[in-house]
């Protein structure tokens, strides 16, 4: 036993990020992936939060997806997500700082009502909500393919255009199907192919491309 605690890396709490990130670039450097310099930092980060390499593979962006991130921020853009955790993982502060907020609409009684009322998600209709904000807004998806199925279809209809979307909805219904409608329009998205995902990748990728600002 004393053995084993002889292998613990004593850290200060400050340098454990940081290590991590040493960890994972040694990681991909034994196995010969080389990302994209843009990409990098958010790539980085999804494997940081998930101990997944495969995201090194499975992360998809559109043309300059990062950069116009970044510029939607710095226009005050907010962020809605389909789950609570993922709202809790956003870092606020730093999205607040450009005039921007966080939203989940999830939990409203009047988005249970209208769901129930309509035969669909909660997901579903919180996207139509959502449309209505009047100002710029990225959509970070984590949870329910539903909410990627609803943008797209307001999108198809012409009735709405995300301005950005975060696409990375975790299971096995109708997942992967609701990223490639994404990935088949022009608006500019990261899609995590295939099932994996989560709400913790989603809020990932957002502090990501908010820790570059």
């Amino acid at each position: 036993m004393s053995d084993m605690l002889s292998q613990i890396e004593r850290l200060l709490p400050s340098e454990i990020e940081k290590r991590s990130f040493e960890i994972i670039g040694e990681e991909l450097n034994k196995r010969g992936i080389v990302l994209d310099k843009v990409n990098e930092s958010v790539i980085k980060r999804a494997i940081h939060t998930s101990a997944d390499f495969d995201y090194a593979m499975t992360l998809k962006f559109s043309n300059e997806a990062v950069k116009k991130a970044i510029e939607l921020i710095k226009e005050g853009a907010d962020i809605v997500t389909d789950t609570n955790m993922a709202l809790a993982g956003i870092n606020k502060k730093t999205l607040e700082k450009y005039g921007g907020c966080v939203h989940c609409f999830m939990a409203d009684e009047e988005i249970a009502n209208k769901a129930k009322e309509n035969g669909v998600t909660r997901a579903y209709v919180s996207m139509q909500k959502a449309s209505k904000i009047g100002k710029p807004v990225i959509f970070a998806i984590g949870n329910a393919p539903t909410a990627l199925v609803s943008l797209y279809e307001m999108y198809r209809d012409n009735v709405f255009r995300p301005d950005f979307v975060i696409g990375v909805p975790v299971g096995f219904v109708n997942v992967e199907i609701s990223k490639e409608l994404i990935m088949s329009t022009d608006i500019p998205y990261i899609v995590n192919v295939g099932r994996k995902g989560g709400s913790n990748i989603a809020a990932a990728i957002c502090n990501a491309i908010l820790y570059q600002i």
